[in-house]
């Protein structure tokens, strides 16, 4: 298998949305795992919050917090070894606040490779001014 054809056919999900968007790749450490070397939920969920802050970050053109995860569901275990990418899109933006859709995939098994979604999450984010408090998004920023 040459290169180009391992990134045609691997590291895009056949199935995947054509709206997401690629924003951040990780492979988890042993420093992430439990005893039965399975990488921990939490550190899953601190890096789909890591990922899915990209896009709002660029349309709320500056800061923004996490106000609420509206749903995050575990497919499948992630191993040590295991390089996650992390897709999104933006499912919805208000006066304040941007929705997000995080897509995780593992690519697994070096030696005959394949990847597996292991995450679902959808999360909520709001633009905040400097002392916190929400702040419209920039109506030039939205579709």
């Amino acid at each position: 298998m040459t290169a180009a054809t391992f990134r045609n056919t691997l590291l895009t999900p056949p199935d995947l949305a054509p709206d997401m968007e690629l924003v951040m790749r990780v492979p988890p450490m042993p420093r992430d795992s439990n005893g039965n070397g399975d990488i921990f939920g939490g550190w899953i969920m601190s890096q789909v919050d890591l990922a899915g802050s990209v896009l709002p970050a660029r349309i709320a053109r500056g800061r923004i917090a996490t106000v609420a995860v509206k749903e995050f569901v575990f497919r499948s275990a992630v191993s040590v070894g295991d390089l996650l990418s992390f897709y999104c899109r933006v499912e919805a933006i208000g006066n304040t606040s941007i929705t997000v859709h995080v897509e995780v995939w593992a690519e697994r098994r070096p030696s005959d490779p394949h990847l597996v979604k292991v995450t679902e999450a959808r999360v909520t984010y709001v633009a905040t001014d400097n002392e916190g408090r929400p702040r419209p998004i920039p109506k030039e920023t939205t579709p």
